[in-house]
């Protein structure tokens, strides 16, 4: 069976030989890190930023805190994606991991946010094993994955640092 060479990682965004996505971006945002991570750990605030995201409701009440559940619709690679988030750990400001088991894309998102003098970096990694997907097309998913996600924290940096 021909495998990925497990030596070749593309920085940032790659699949393995069993179909396991993982891709991480991050980014700088001229604004202090209560008000990124406060705006982007908001379900509400989702289609706002994320290109992808078409509708975030709310499954249980809010606030947001661990075992909250949060339904989404994407559209990815022309396909009409339903998916509900569980937070599985949130550190208000720090640290927000948000799991999906369900569709065709199980997935684990994770945000992070780092003081950088005056600014924050926020990171954001997806990892997941797309079930509904081969494993050549987790492959072709995980660069155009890492674009959309550039795309996505290029929206928050606009708009948070327009605000």
């Amino acid at each position: 069976m021909w495998r990925l060479n497990p030596e070749y990682r593309p920085a940032g965004a790659f699949c393995d030989s069993w179909g396991m996505v993982n891709v991480q971006t991050e980014i700088l945002i001229e604004r202090p890190r209560e008000i990124v991570a406060g705006y982007a750990s908001d379900p509400d605030n989702a289609p706002v930023w994320y290109v992808n995201i078409r509708s975030a409701q709310w499954r249980t009440p809010k606030p947001l805190a661990v075992g909250s559940r949060v339904a989404f619709t994407a559209r990815f690679l022309g396909r009409n994606l339903d998916y509900v988030y569980e937070i599985t750990e949130l550190v208000p400001g720090e640290k927000l991991t948000m799991r999906t088991s369900q569709g065709p894309f199980p997935m684990q998102t994770t945000y992070a946010w780092f003081d950088e003098g005056g600014a924050t970096r926020m990171s954001l990694r997806n990892m997941g094993e797309p079930s509904g997907f081969s494993v050549l097309a987790g492959m072709i998913m995980a660069p155009m994955m890492r674009r959309a996600m550039r795309k996505d924290l290029e929206n928050l940096k606009n708009i948070l640092e327009a605000s």
